[in-house]
């Protein structure tokens, strides 16, 4: 199961972590790639607003592959499986770092555009995807702390690109191009390790009525003389779905008997990617730069968010037994509390010569209660409160409502954060208390329960308490 884990993040999550992660380190060397190339074929200087549009354009094209890439994602994994989607997918990724390494030596910047683009398509389908497998293969007992795999590599990938993007190692000037085009890499080991792993055990049975090769599955995923009760649980909710067909998106907004988990997934994909982890980043240099660090020492300094994200994914396996609803709840409430000491200490910055330090502390604070609750469960639950036949396309709509989201913050954070400037914190501690007050309010305990169980929960939510 570990092995399996790590077979399919490594492709999966890793790849958007990664990506996001990198293009931060060579933004002046693309910008001079721009100018010159500009200059070369045109015979004249790049204009400063063509030149920030285009730089706009690099950056955020990713996301929009990031939807495209949710939006066929779960089509994908009933196509082709939940294993053949993510194989199929690294395809993508290798086919983007060549275009990515070739466009500085050609002098094409359009491939550059191309090839975050496709990236972007890969990290929507890996995110899409690598939970959904995740989620269906683990035993109930170990289905939360398998699944925070997800968030581990995740944050793994963002830490990665971090020290790999070092103007010491691949972040220099020569070397960029290399860089963007490191993303074969995983994809390559994913091809390498994933297909020594078996299919969904869920999906052979229940999408393919492959009982055989379901059985032989769940024997090498948990074990000859453990795989029975795992076996049983996929028989009763073959029998409970009576034959019923994997569902596309338009019919769970239809489907009244989905209603609240599907308001609940929508409600929690927001709330992570609108909840200030992005305000937090943006203000780190300026909170470390008041804290008295100088200006070269930021980057290191900076990899210390994204240690202190991936320790807190880890340890988050752990805590995963104290329940899903606790830790969501929980993370919110401590990033609502970080908001406001952050909001008062940035406010008073240059009162006290101690108050940049607690800004540094609140930093790092934000940080580790995201990774605690909306950073590792949100994906988790995304999985449990859906049935087989309705799961694919849940995941195809929060990855739609993630990418659009994380798209929508990056266009109108730049203005919110030069309109309110540190009262900012004020609009996401809002945000993180309304969200944990709608989860203690209507998402139950998955803890320890089958996916038929957590239906039932939902069913008396959906139709009434009679019901």
């Amino acid at each position: 199961l570990f092995l399996a884990v790590c077979a399919v993040g490594i492709g999966g999550t890793f790849q958007y972590g990664y990506n996001v992660s990198i293009i931060n380190a060579p933004t002046q060397h693309i910008h001079k790639f721009l100018n010159e190339t500009w200059s070369s074929r045109y015979h004249k200087e790049l204009n400063p607003d063509l030149l920030t549009f285009l730089w706009s354009v690099i950056a955020s094209i990713f996301s929009l592959g990031g939807l495209c890439g949710a939006l066929i994602g779960g089509s994908m994994a009933i196509w082709l499986g939940r294993k053949g989607a993510l194989l199929m997918n690294n395809v993508i990724a290798i086919l983007a770092s060549i275009l990515m390494g070739i466009s500085f030596p050609t002098g094409l910047f359009e491939l550059l555009i191309a090839g975050r683009f496709l990236i972007g398509i890969n990290s929507g389908i890996g995110l899409c995807v690598q939970p959904l497998y995740i989620g269906e293969f683990a035993p109930k007992h170990l289905r939360g702390g398998l699944a925070m795999g997800t968030s581990i590599f995740l944050t793994g990938g963002i830490l990665t690109g971090q020290i790999i993007g070092l103007r010491e190692l691949l972040g220099g000037e020569k070397h960029w191009p290399l860089l963007l085009s490191s993303s074969c890499v995983p994809a390559l080991a994913q091809l390498l390790f994933l297909p020594w792993f078996p299919e969904s055990p869920r999906y052979l049975f229940i999408d393919r009525g492959d009982e055989l090769s379901c059985v032989k599955a769940l024997k090498q995923f948990h074990g000859s003389s453990e795989y029975r009760k795992e076996m049983e649980d996929i028989q009763r909710e073959c029998f409970a779905l009576d034959g019923e067909k994997p569902k596309k998106p338009w019919q769970l907004f239809t489907d009244p008997g989905v209603r609240w988990q599907l308001i609940t997934v929508i409600v929690m994909t927001m709330g992570q990617q609108l909840s200030g982890i992005n305000a937090i980043y943006f203000y780190a240099t300026y909170v470390f730069e008041q804290a008295g660090i100088l200006a070269e020492k930021i980057p290191y300094v900076t990899l210390g968010t994204g240690v202190c994200e991936c320790f807190t994914a880890l340890t988050c396996v752990r805590s995963n037994y104290v329940g899903r609803r606790c830790l969501i709840i929980g993370g919110y409430l401590l990033m609502t509390l970080w908001c406001t000491v952050l909001t008062f200490s940035l406010t008073y910055q240059r009162l006290y010569s101690w108050v940049p330090y607690m800004s540094m502390t609140c930093v790092f604070a934000f940080i580790l209660s995201f990774g605690l609750g909306p950073g590792g469960i949100t994906n988790t639950l995304t999985a449990e409160l859906f049935v087989q036949s309705s799961r694919p396309a849940a995941y195809m709509i929060a990855g739609t409502v993630s990418w659009i989201s994380f798209f929508t913050v990056g266009m109108l954070f730049p203005f919110i954060v030069n309109g309110l400037k540190q009262y900012c914190f004020v609009v996401f501690l809002l945000e993180c208390f309304f969200v944990a007050a709608f989860i203690f309010l209507i998402i139950p305990e998955t803890k320890n329960k089958s996916f038929l169980e957590i239906k039932k929960e939902f069913h008396k939510l959906n139709f009434g308490r009679n019901a």
